[in-house]
């Protein structure tokens, strides 16, 4: 009779511990499930932050997601690259000095950090509220000004277009000596170029009717750039451009054939050929007119498009053009020829 109850007794405190260490064993998986989730839910959180450019709020949750995951090098290199698009680039060149692995993309953020830091040592400043305005060989007062002005004015006009507002100040080089035009040779034709900043020659600075389209034109470029953090097609990219600068306007087709949409994907800067870029800038206007023109030409089309640059990251070209226009960029290029 004792045997049996102590029997039972074993048995009760038996599946007491086995109900404890289930208990326990729950509360530890349900534990991890939240903070799984709450870990991917702030990769989410960031991978949006860095996708509208709010450099801030993504470099705040990087950290958090460092401290989780210290030695995560795809963390590190956002960390790297989010210290360089907030323009702290010695801090970034440090931070990537501390890193125990090396990789292309960090070589060039030193690289690059190291020439813009060199630039803005040189180089004069003037501030507005939305831009930093840089510039060499002392280009009078009344012109530095005036790029300022027209660059506000120009400012308020795409973001009213877009109903969008970048994040960060943009920057702008006034330049005399070529040193100051960016990084890379590039085509006589060029007259200016956005790479992270607008690049302007002072020289432009003394045609009116030059440097006001020149200046719309380079800083459409700017905001695409901070509305996706995608690679955009150059065709979409020059050819809103071109609209919203409105100095190609009426310009007859340009003889021969019509160019590839492989070619009208690629930079224009690397063609050398001016009739040929021409063309490619022509055809990329007329593309990006016909999109426009499906949803009226209004203001509604212009923030459609810009919808549509905001889901190409996520979507590929085709998938954002098929769903905000029902067509793919080849046939798009069929229907301009």
């Amino acid at each position: 009779m004792a045997q049996k109850k102590n029997n039972w007794k074993r048995r009760i405190v038996g599946l007491l511990l086995m109900y404890v260490l289930m208990f326990v064993g729950y509360q530890y998986w349900q534990k991890k499930v939240e903070e799984r989730f709450e870990y991917e839910h702030m990769i989410a959180v960031t991978n949006e932050c860095i996708r509208v450019g709010d450099w801030k709020c993504a470099e705040k949750n990087v950290r958090e997601l460092l401290k989780a995951e210290p030695n995560d090098t795809n963390l590190q290199m956002h960390m790297a690259g989010i210290l360089f698009e907030q323009e702290r680039y010695q801090e970034c060149i440090s931070y990537i000095e501390t890193l125990n692995f090396k990789h292309k993309d960090l070589d060039y953020l030193v690289e690059k950090s190291n020439l813009l830091e060199q630039e803005m040592a040189q180089l004069g400043v003037e501030k507005s509220m939305h831009f930093r305005l840089e510039f060499d060989g002392g280009p009078s007062k009344k012109d530095v000004m005036e790029a300022l002005a027209v660059l506000e004015v120009a400012y308020d006009s795409i973001s009213n277009l877009f109903d969008f507002l970048p994040e960060n100040k943009m920057s702008l080089v006034l330049y005399q000596d070529r040193e100051f035009q960016g990084v890379g040779a590039r085509p006589d034709w060029v007259a200016a170029v956005f790479d992270g900043k607008l690049r302007v020659p002072v020289n432009l600075m003394a045609y009116r009717e030059v440097y006001r389209p020149v200046l719309f034109h380079e800083l459409t470029h700017a905001f695409v750039r901070s509305m996706t953090r995608a690679k955009v097609p150059l065709w979409m990219n020059e050819g809103i451009a071109q609209v919203i600068d409105g100095s190609h306007n009426n310009e007859e087709r340009p003889a021969g054939a019509s160019p590839s949409i492989e070619s009208l994907t690629e930079s224009f800067v690397k063609e050398s050929n001016t009739a040929k870029a021409t063309k490619l800038y022509w055809f990329s206007k007329r593309m990006v007119e016909e999109l426009l023109r499906r949803d009226g030409s209004g203001l509604e089309a212009f923030r459609n498009f810009a919808k549509c640059l905001q889901d190409l990251r996520e979507l590929g070209t085709d998938g954002a053009l098929q769903k905000y226009y029902g067509t793919t960029a080849k046939d798009l290029l069929e229907s301009v020829r």
